[in-house]
């Protein structure tokens, strides 16, 4: 059985790219030495700034997903640990989001 895994990377321009593996060393190494076409590519060198432990791989993919689609301070409260902040920013996007609902 595998053990899958949510990373965040900062590339050298200061960006951060967020990725899922089931081998971490392997995957960071492959980012590295630029292996792996797109966006990491042309951004090295490349740090570790968060990983998280998912047991099976949908789990993994779909917090992928949510944190891919995060803001930068969002993401950077969560690469520091920071809860308090991450809850505050979580609430303040979810209520300036427009309404969908009628009446």
């Amino acid at each position: 059985m595998y053990t899958y895994y949510v990373y965040i990377l900062i590339c050298s321009d200061n960006s951060y790219y967020v990725g899922v593996t089931n081998n971490m060393e392997r995957r960071i190494t492959q980012h590295q030495l630029g292996l792996i076409k797109g966006y990491t590519k042309r951004r090295r060198p490349l740090k570790l700034v968060f990983s998280q432990e998912y047991k099976y791989i949908h789990d993994a993919i779909n917090a992928e997903k949510r944190l891919k689609g995060w803001r930068r301070e969002k993401k950077e409260a969560l690469i520091n640990g920071n809860e308090e902040l991450l809850i505050q920013l979580s609430k303040s996007y979810s209520n300036s989001r427009p309404s969908t609902g009628s009446g």
